[in-house]
């Protein structure tokens, strides 16, 4: 899978808050590195599709949900470079596709569907031997894309930012693209950065799957971290009218479209940081932007134009 031809864009986000307690912030467009494979995904699945490759096998099966980035973006990889690609889907079939699933079977994708107790055990040697026996050989992506390539493959979303930040943030759903970030930063010439990950999950046990992902990694002594917790919004995929009214004002103040599950929430919950005075006079900040603006289409199908 090639790299993207260019440098994220860089946007400069100015709000009341940022020039009263005169902060700069910025946005890594990663939602612009790709018209498909948009976001983290493309980098979460570059290596590993390389590793399919050398390993010699041509189809792709992977985990997740009904309205999953994941998903979608596998399905749009294995169309772009020639692997048939599975899709377990955890619950019951609709006998309506929502637009992710409908765009992940338009792109060749066969959707096979599980129960949620045989869900939750996915990795289980009887489910995947079943899963074998079901399609042949594959190459297992893990639901979210979350393995040690794609944290590799992650690295690049910060080495090729200016590294001259006092804190980079982003969301976090299984913590890979975080630790990658991470891990990037420490084998960057970097000034002291701070990352803060945004967890899109209620709890905290974010941490330790992060902290497990950067186990062999060598993280630099000016290179530290913190997991984000208070801006999940009641949980993954929950949505306030709160936030939803922030994500249509960001769009129309600053262009930027947002979605309500990650990158939404970690903006919403990065300004009223700002807001709250937690970084200091002439503090520099960039923020990631990870994509995921495919699911708005069934968002706003459920919810109506909120976004």
């Amino acid at each position: 899978m090639e790299k993207d031809p260019y440098r994220p864009l860089i946007q400069q986000i100015v709000t009341p808050d940022t020039l009263e307690r005169g902060v700069s912030l910025y946005l890594s467009r990663e939602d612009r590195n790709d018209p498909l494979i948009q976001g983290n995904k493309f980098h979460k699945l570059k290596l590993n599709l390389a590793a399919a490759r050398e390993q010699g096998l041509s189809t792709l099966l992977t985990f997740g949900g009904a309205y999953s980035n994941h998903i979608y973006a596998t399905a749009m990889a294995g169309k772009r470079f020639g692997f048939e690609t599975v899709g377990i889907i955890r619950g019951e079939k609709h006998p309506v596709l929502n637009p992710t699933l409908q765009a992940a079977a338009n792109a060749g994708m066969t959707l096979y569907y599980i129960d949620r107790e045989r869900y939750r055990n996915k990795y289980s040697e009887e489910v995947l031997r079943n899963l074998t026996h079901e399609f042949g050989d594959f190459y297992l992506l893990p639901e979210g894309g979350t393995n040690k390539l794609a944290v590799q493959g992650c690295r690049d979303m910060v080495k090729r930012l200016p590294l001259h930040f006092d804190f980079i943030t982003l969301p976090a759903g299984t913590g890979g693209s975080a630790a990658g970030v991470i891990s990037g930063l420490s084998i960057a010439p970097t000034v002291s950065t701070h990352v803060i990950a945004f967890s899109a999950l209620k709890g905290d046990f974010l941490k330790n799957d992060i902290a497990d992902l950067l186990q062999d990694e060598v993280i630099a002594p000016n290179v530290s971290w913190e997991l984000e917790t208070n801006y999940h919004f009641g949980g993954y995929a929950k949505i306030t009218p709160q936030l939803a009214t922030f994500i249509k004002e960001f769009r129309l103040t600053h262009d930027v479209v947002l979605e309500p599950v990650y990158t939404g929430k970690m903006l919403f919950g990065l300004i009223d940081m700002i807001r709250k005075g937690r970084f200091e006079k002439d503090t520099r900040i960039m923020a990631i932007h990870t994509g995921g603006l495919q699911g708005l289409e069934g968002m706003r199908e459920q919810y109506g134009d909120v976004f």
